[in-house]
């Protein structure tokens, strides 16, 4: 009989598994590192950056745009490198712990980016490094960590999945609404160093608390080579050619969604930001989409789905749909807002917030759906192979605005397209995008797959075998 110190299977409850409080907490620490170190990059970049020589030399708004979409580009790349790992080799837990220190050593590197006098490096590439630090550790865990959640259940409370998916989405939330709110403050208070080490600070909180969890968690074991067959098995093969197609559609609105850090930033220097005598920093105003995320989370949940569903019947690939709809007027609101801009008014930062309402809606109905749907159309042995494969989504999706801003830079500096111009051509790939995806959504099939003891027994007894055969 084979021994671990830690469970292998789900615990047999229908209740709440034990360990989900460690990973909910987990989540909403290292989601305040992630998104209060990128909410304030654009801000960074364009005005506080500075050269070799200590003097300040910001990036233009393309450039910015360019390096902040390749990060997250990568950020999201690294996903499937981390999956194919973990299910491979050294399962989920221990992925998410050590590619969690690299993580940290990421936001330490990131707290010298303003020091290149003490480092004797360009801060661009103190930032380089410490981008593509983060870039593997937050990236190689993401996989593994939605996994992790799903492989808490067995057969008897898998109808809780979708409660804990909604808790896990509301953790990262959180964590971004007060990460969002406060970083930007340490950033004009106290500068890039501090602003940039507060972040690196509760990355290591949650380390912390994810170890604590250890005892609490159903470890599912790596499969070795077995994952490979399943994964290029018919069965395998069948669930990856289903989801890519879906994945290529849902790119298109992370192309829109995560320029929230970036380009819907910078337009609001240029908008009027008082609210009740106070004003706004610019990079605060992402705060609106995590705290509208909390809020819609149980109004959709209770009172829009369930009103919706009298009428239609509501399937996941339904709900991406509309939210792929939604996001078109998302993305024209702030090209209306551009042309005000270029026309000399200061326009209020109120119509923002209503783009924000609409890509927030839009990414309840697409983010949280396709997180679920994709690991309940994964393949046992492949849960975090496809959740990386899902993420390669936003990878693509950040890929393509990097593209399309290195494109439209002049050597002079200046752009190939105006502000208003940025603005359309987004909005119409949003619409093309969301027009074909209702041909290809009619066309969909696939087949639901859930973690169960089974499986783990399954796992436990081929070890076993393989031991006492000396193979």
């Amino acid at each position: 009989m084979a021994h671990t110190k830690y469970a292998t299977a789900p615990l047999d409850t229908e209740k709440m598994p034990p360990g989900i409080p460690y990973i909910v907490g987990n989540e909403a620490a290292e989601r305040f590192s992630f998104y209060g170190m990128k909410a304030i990059l654009a801000i960074f970049m364009t005005e506080h950056l500075l050269n070799v020589h200590g003097e300040l030399s910001p990036m233009q708004p393309d450039k910015a745009r360019e390096w902040i979409h390749n990060f997250g580009s990568a950020v999201y790349f690294f996903p499937i490198l981390g999956a194919i790992i973990a299910d491979w080799l050294f399962g989920k837990y221990n992925m998410i712990i050590w590619l969690s220190l690299v993580y940290c050593l990421g936001h330490a590197v990131m707290a010298l980016v303003d020091l290149p006098m003490l480092t004797g490096l360009d801060p661009r590439t103190t930032l380089f490094i410490a981008l593509g630090l983060i870039a593997i550790g937050s990236g190689g865990i993401k996989p593994c960590v939605s996994a992790h959640v799903g492989d808490q259940f067995g057969v008897r409370n898998q109808h809780l999945i979708t409660k804990v998916f909604q808790w896990f989405y509301f953790s990262i939330n959180l964590g971004a609404t007060l990460s969002t709110l406060l970083i930007p403050e340490l950033l004009r208070m106290y500068g890039p160093s501090v602003a940039f080490g507060v972040p690196g600070v509760l990355m290591a909180l949650a380390t912390l608390v994810f170890w604590l969890g250890r005892h609490k968690f159903a470890h599912i074991p790596a499969t070795g080579t077995r994952f490979f067959e399943e994964t290029f098995s018919a069965k395998g093969l069948v669930a990856i050619m289903n989801l890519i197609p879906l994945y290529l559609f849902v790119a298109m609105f992370w192309a829109l969604f995560d320029q929230t850090a970036s380009s819907w930033v910078l337009q609001a220097k240029s908008m009027d930001r008082m609210v009740f005598g106070w004003e706004v920093l610019p990079a605060q105003l992402q705060a609106i989409n995590p705290i509208l995320v909390m809020l819609f989370i149980p109004l959709f949940s209770f009172v829009i789905y369930p009103v919706l569903g009298k009428y239609v019947r509501l399937t996941p690939l339904r709900k991406i749909g509309f939210g792929l709809f939604l996001t078109v007027p998302a993305f024209a609101i702030p090209a209306w807002i551009e042309m005000r801009i270029e026309s000399g008014a200061s326009p209020h930062i109120i119509w923002q917030f209503w783009s924000y309402v609409l890509i927030t809606a839009a990414e309840i109905l697409v983010s949280i759906t396709a997180l679920e749907f994709s690991y309940t159309q994964a393949p046992k042995r492949m849960k975090s192979f496809v959740m990386g494969l899902y993420l390669l989504s936003v990878s693509l999706g950040n890929f393509f605005v990097a593209r399309v801003n290195h494109f439209i830079q002049n050597p002079d500096g200046t752009s190939k397209l105006t502000e208003v111009q940025y603005y359309l051509f987004f909005t119409g790939c949003m619409l093309a995008t969301a027009l074909v995806y209702v041909v290809f959504s009619q066309f969909y099939r696939g087949q639901t797959f859930i973690q169960d003891d089974e499986l783990s027994e399954e796992i436990m007894a081929e070890a076993e075998e393989e031991g006492t055969t000396g193979t």
